[in-house]
């Protein structure tokens, strides 16, 4: 038993050396969207590239790999280790697979994509994205190549967002998205359209900017643990569950912008901060996958941050912080205003019920980028197409279109569906938060979130990657996903914002 013990801190060693170098690396990433001048692009890409492959050959060394397997056959492990030890050696077998030179041209490539990407945003046109962006689709179809794939090279990349995830599993869950949102949406159209104008006004960015960290605050978010910053494209990063940073925009024109992406971004951080700090740099001290941490941002997004109840305790704060601009404003009018359904071009922005089509597009261009049917320089034609298509809009410019997402420059295929399979996830979780708390409502009317931040940190973040997110979602819910609690959810709330029968 003392030779499994003196191995596993032997393992540990590896293991938590290589996450300082990923999470060294991630604070260079950070900066790179924060606060980095220009100029220092290209010798970023370099000083990424040189991290990555140095942890990447710490966690692929034959020697890390004997190890992992003589404790996978040793005794004397009690369960959490034996679940790292599993995990672990799961990683090693699908790391070995990437070469090194590999692991840095990728990186490099991500620099380089992200680069131009910003520039194309600047410039406000796709062409000076696109050689960039077929580089980085040429080696994300490389990536599939190494890791092997039985059916759709996209498989190979879905796994790595959501372990289990294919086409196959997919594509039934899309379909049901298009057979079961439209006659709802029809309903909502026919309805009369709610007033939302004054968002529009003119909102002082750092009154947007107080509020929002009111709200952090409120929500539990741990700013000794964390801070709030500006970039192009909201995120959220960690370096530990004691260090966890999130970012936000702000539209002085629109004060729908923000808030939301503050409150988003700040459940992903509450995630992070609630993973367990003892298993730093080990499989159960990370997120289970990213559709539960999507499931995270999500419920406290939409569930809780539009819910009435939420606006009950916070709409009164945010009058005296704007009181030109809502002092008028009925508390009914604010909250159906902030719950307004229209197709838009916006995915961050957009309303919980059409959110899911902008998944949807973005779903089905990746499977044919990385199927080789779609080619990067044909890509702004087939997103305005399919916008048209699924909502109805037309994109007046590359920055409100193809280039409103920062995930492909970061080489990030396979991520978009998380997005709806967290939405649903939060859904269902809420749903039973609520009928295990029956007062859960009424507290988060008095501005109190501790109950929900507890039974979530029991239910959720103190487990990492013990269970896959099915296997979760049946421990906390009795079954698993189903899109019916999601639908449950909109049709009673979208029923009394626009007055359905």
């Amino acid at each position: 038993m003392s030779n499994s013990k003196e191995l596993y801190t032997s393992y540990k060693d590896v293991t938590q050396k290589a996450a300082d170098l990923q999470f060294a690396a991630a604070v260079l990433g950070w900066d790179q969207e924060v606060y980095m001048p220009p100029k220092g692009f290209e010798m970023r890409g370099r000083q990424l590239a040189t991290l990555a492959s140095q942890a990447h050959e710490m966690l692929t060394a034959e020697s890390y790999g004997k190890l992992l397997t003589q404790l996978r056959e040793s005794a004397g492990l009690d369960e959490t280790e034996q679940h790292n030890v599993r995990l672990s050696l799961e990683d090693y077998e699908k790391n070995r697979k990437l070469p090194i030179s590999f692991v840095e041209q990728l990186t490099q490539q991500t620099s380089n994509s992200y680069n131009a990407w910003l520039q194309a945003r600047k410039d406000n046109k796709y062409s000076t994205y696109t050689a960039e962006l077929a580089k980085m689709i040429d080696l994300k179809r490389k990536q599939a190549d190494y890791f092997g794939y039985q059916n759709h090279p996209y498989d190979a990349l879905l796994d790595e967002y959501e372990k289990g995830a294919t086409v196959a599993m997919l594509d039934p869950i899309f379909k049901n998205v298009k057979e079961q949102l439209p006659p709802f949406l029809t309903q909502i159209a026919n309805a009369q359209q709610v007033d939302d104008s004054f968002f529009n006004g003119q909102y002082p960015k750092q009154q947007q900017w107080d509020f929002s960290i009111d709200v952090l605050k409120k929500m539990g978010y741990d700013f000794e643990a964390g801070r709030q910053d500006y970039s192009e494209h909201p995120f959220t990063t960690s370096f530990s569950s004691e260090d966890v940073r999130i970012t936000t925009r702000v539209d002085e024109h629109n004060y729908a912008s923000m808030l939301w992406s503050s409150i988003h971004e700040g459940g992903h951080a509450l995630y992070e901060q609630g993973l367990p700090s003892g298993e730093y740099g080990l499989p159960l001290g990370s997120a289970a996958s990213l559709a539960v941490h999507e499931s995270q941002s999500r419920l406290w997004e939409n569930c809780v941050g539009r819910s009435l109840g939420f606006w009950k305790y916070f709409y009164p704060h945010l009058q005296q912080y704007f009181p030109q601009q809502l002092g008028k404003v009925p508390l009914d009018t604010f909250y159906k205003g902030m719950n307004k359904v229209e197709p838009s071009l916006i995915r961050t922005e957009a309303d919980e019920v059409t959110y899911h089509f902008h998944v949807l597009i973005r779903y089905e261009i990746e499977k044919q980028l990385i199927a080789g049917t779609l080619q990067a320089a044909e890509l702004d034609q087939v997103w305005n197409e399919h916008y048209k298509q699924y909502l109805g809009v037309s994109s007046p410019d590359a920055k409100q279109g193809v280039l409103q997402d920062v995930h492909w420059s970061h080489g990030m295929f396979g991520y978009f569906p998380t997005y709806s399979l967290g939405s649903f996830y939060a859904a269902q979780f809420f749903e039973q938060a609520v009928k295990d708390m029956p007062g859960l409502p009424a507290e988060i009317e008095q501005g109190q979130f501790s109950m929900l931040l507890d039974w979530l940190r029991g239910h959720v973040h103190v487990h990492g990657r013990r269970y896959t997110s099915e296997e979760l979602c049946k421990r906390i819910t009795g079954r698993g996903l189903d899109l019916g609690s999601f639908m449950n959810y909109i049709k009673a709330k979208y029923s009394i914002v626009y007055g359905l029968k």
